[in-house]
């Protein structure tokens, strides 16, 4: 039997309702895909490919990728940690922690990217410094990774603050009522009831590093071949009247998107099964 909230439609209200809402989906979603698939298939599949392959472009699209390998893990953990603290223990300064989680989502990219060329470029407060030792970090990907970490930080912390408030501190009572210690209660109660959050969370952090344009527009230099990641490759493209070619590359950045989606519908799917 169906539940309420998964009943048929039965007015044709609703369904007008459903057509829209399938009609607006297309529109905003499926359409902006088919364009940027067809203008990078114009030329034909090889050219397509040849498109990518470019070293450049294939550059770019490893380090997006190395990116975001790199920064997802780090902020899932740190995410986790952060929600932990927040919304187990009672401390002063706490309403103070939680804006400044919350600090990255409100800031403009270009903003915290001029922050960090403050802080650690050749004329920064700490770049003399690093310079002096051996260390350059501005113009690097290093830079890359460091300024994709500020601004995704709150992804996963957002997604975890709320549901660990709601379900309380009941269950990891118990388990420690019971002889388990930190890590056991963690592993065995506290990440399977916070397991899917998590993974929203990681999807969000994912798709916001393979999309970052402004803060690493400012700290990478935008170096073909070196500190190039794939929305930077793409503009360079369109900025050389290389169409095609940017399309290419935009048609591989909205397929790692596709198949993020897939992954993660995967899991639900999994965990309704």
């Amino acid at each position: 039997m169906l539940h309420d909230a998964e009943r048929l439609p039965r007015s044709a209200g609703e369904i007008a309702l459903i057509a829209a809402a399938f009609v607006l989906a297309a529109l905003t979603l499926a359409v902006p895909l088919a364009v940027i698939f067809s203008f990078a298939l114009r030329e034909g599949v090889a050219a397509y490919f040849a498109n990518i392959l470019q070293p450049t472009t294939l550059h770019a699209i490893m380090l997006t990728v190395v990116t975001a390998l790199v920064v997802v893990p780090i902020n899932m953990a740190v995410g986790v940690c952060l929600a932990w603290l927040v919304t187990r223990f009672r401390f002063r300064g706490r309403e103070t922690l939680i804006t400044l989680i919350e600090l990255p989502a409100s800031m403009s990219p270009i903003v915290a990217g001029v922050v960090y060329l403050f802080l650690y470029g050749g004329q920064g407060l700490l770049g003399p410094a690093l310079q002096s030792s051996g260390i350059q970090i501005m113009f690097t990907p290093l830079a890359i990774i460091l300024v994709s970490l500020f601004v995704t930080a709150p992804f996963v912390a957002r997604e975890l603050i709320p549901l660990m408030q709601q379900q309380g501190t009941e269950d990891e009572e118990a388990a420690l009522s019971l002889g388990a210690n930190g890590w056991q209660m963690f592993w065995y109660v506290t990440l399977p009831n916070i397991r899917w959050a998590l993974v929203y969370g990681a999807v969000l952090t994912n798709a916001r590093v393979m999309g970052e344009f402004g803060a690493v527009s400012v700290v990478s230099g935008a170096i073909r071949g070196q500190t190039n990641t794939l929305p930077l490759q793409i503009t360079q493209l369109f900025n050389d009247f290389n169409i095609a070619g940017a399309f290419a590359a935009a048609s591989t950045l909205a397929l790692i998107a596709v198949i993020t989606l897939l992954v993660k519908s995967a899991l639900e799917a999994g965990r309704h099964a």
